[in-house]
């Protein structure tokens, strides 16, 4: 009898019960403020898949504008965003610039080098150490 993979997931990734990592949790540096004023840090983004890749490309903003693709793929990808009741391209426009390049690059961590820790130096000692940039919840270590 074949065996068959795992079914995915609702967002189109695979579950993480297979033994893979699909789902980083992040904390923003600055938060997405909403129309009522409520400040969301708390996140998840998922692997992107190569159907995420591949209608971004297509999108017709993206076409009009190249630079439009990380809006459109982190609006794909962010699976939660606070209690806001769902990602789409206007949360991800709405963003702060720095909490923008923040997704941008947790994005290229987990989709091509596959962690999302980065190597860094203590500036007193120069004694180096990875720390990760999902970052923890506020209080939790």
């Amino acid at each position: 009898m074949p065996t068959h993979p795992p079914a995915a997931d609702q967002d189109g990734s695979p579950p993480d019960s297979i033994g893979l990592t699909t789902r980083y949790p992040f904390v923003l540096p600055r938060g997405y403020v909403d129309e009522q004023g409520r400040v969301h840090r708390d996140g998840v983004m998922r692997l992107a898949t190569a159907r995420d890749e591949i209608t971004s490309q297509s999108d017709p903003r993206v076409r009009q504008n190249p630079a439009y693709l990380s809006v459109v793929l982190l609006a794909r990808t962010l699976t939660q965003l606070g209690t806001a009741p769902g990602v789409d391209t206007l949360v991800i426009e709405n963003l702060f610039a720095s909490d923008l390049a923040f997704l941008q690059d947790l994005y290229r961590r987990i989709n091509q080098d596959g962690h999302t820790e980065a190597d860094v130096s203590c500036p007193a000692c120069g004694h180096g150490f990875a720390v990760d940039i999902a970052g923890d919840a506020p209080g939790e270590s």
